[in-house]
């Protein structure tokens, strides 16, 4: 492996190791106030925290696809409709939730590693519209389907059940959604530091120094594309029981482009970036929406101001923080720090 590979692999250790080691106690207050706020919020917001999970847990799948293996997808809104249509088909067929999520895992997974098959003779733009195109082929095979997916009709999810219980409350799919996102976290934490996860640091710094180096690139983008799909369709079985209805017009290009936005604004290759970047995704369009509602009256709102707002803020933070949120918050945190040790001296 190449020194660049291995400093970009003690980069992610360090971060890994801020995550869970020197900012332990901020990790814990966070835990704690995701684990209390269905005591005190069980309407929208709730649902919208819902959605922050399910959705860092998709751009997980993608984080290790472009940040890891540096590998781009466009089309990664198929998994999720695969996992979503999948987890539906097998509940509604009579099998418990455990099959169901399996089994959007398990068909996602071997979706993923069926596209990594053309894709590995392809790479960055030409990719991109392979990925892309992948994504409109399934999107329309969901819209035909209709034995599987009820076509553009749609379909209703049935609750979630487990040994007989139905889990159908909002705050029930919440706390099951984190716990979700949590163990998913910890497994792509974990996988950077197995020869897997450098290998494919190696791979996207550069493939030929990789293939030189002896590492199998086919393989472990075939691993890559493998994972990134399963956590994809995870996501896509609890985005289907989240909402209690899925249409093939809610798996569109538009949701590629928002995972990758998610990734790009987050940080790409760092795991932490993720989780800030589905807080953005999910949640400022309410805020600019709340922000609006302050300077206008009544009923009326400024046609488009509210995209405006949101492309702006896209616009900025790619522009001037080009690392993504995650290194703003790492700087904040430091100079915080910083501050903190002069006030002591």
């Amino acid at each position: 492996m190449s020194r660049k590979s291995e400093a970009a692999a003690n980069r992610r250790d360090l971060t890994l190791a801020d995550l869970l080691g020197r900012q332990r106690p901020v990790a814990v207050v966070l835990l704690i106030a995701l684990a209390v706020i269905p005591y005190f919020h069980s309407g929208y917001w709730l649902s919208q925290l819902t959605f922050v999970a399910i959705y860092a847990i998709a751009g997980f799948g993608l984080q290790i696809l472009l940040g890891f293996a540096g590998q781009v997808s466009l089309g990664h809104a198929a998994f999720l409709a695969t996992g979503a249509y999948i987890c539906a088909y097998v509940e509604r067929i009579g099998f418990g939730a455990p099959i169901g999520f399996a089994a959007a895992i398990i068909v996602s997974a071997g979706l993923g590693l069926l596209v990594a098959l053309p894709a590995l003779r392809m790479s960055g733009l030409y990719l991109a519209i392979a990925t892309m195109s992948f994504g409109f082929i399934v999107e329309e095979v969901m819209a035909r389907w209709t034995a599987l997916t009820g076509g553009n009709e749609g379909v209703v999810v049935p609750a979630i059940k487990f040994n007989g219980v139905a889990l159908d409350q909002p705050w029930q799919i919440y706390y099951l959604s984190w716990t979700f996102c949590l163990l998913v976290l910890l497994v792509c934490a974990n996988l950077i530091r197995t020869p897997t996860g450098r290998a494919m640091l190696a791979i996207r710094d550069s493939e030929i120094a990789a293939r030189s180096s002896g590492i199998r690139v086919s393989r472990v983008k075939g691993i890559a594309f493998g994972l990134s799909a399963a956590f994809a369709g995870l996501a896509g079985a609890l985005y289907c029981h989240a909402l209690g209805f899925i249409s093939p017009d809610q798996f569109t290009i538009a949701m590629s482009l928002d995972l990758l936005v998610m990734v790009l604004i987050g940080g790409v290759g760092t795991l932490r970036g993720v989780l800030l970047g589905s807080v953005f995704l999910v949640v400022s369009p309410e805020l600019f929406q709340q922000l609006i509602g302050l300077f206008t009256t009544g009923n009326t709102e400024v046609a488009g101001l509210r995209p405006f707002l949101f492309g702006f803020s896209l616009i900025f933070i790619l522009l001037f923080q080009p690392n993504g949120v995650d290194a703003m918050v790492t700087r904040s945190g430091q100079w915080l720090a910083g501050l903190a040790d002069r006030w002591r001296r």
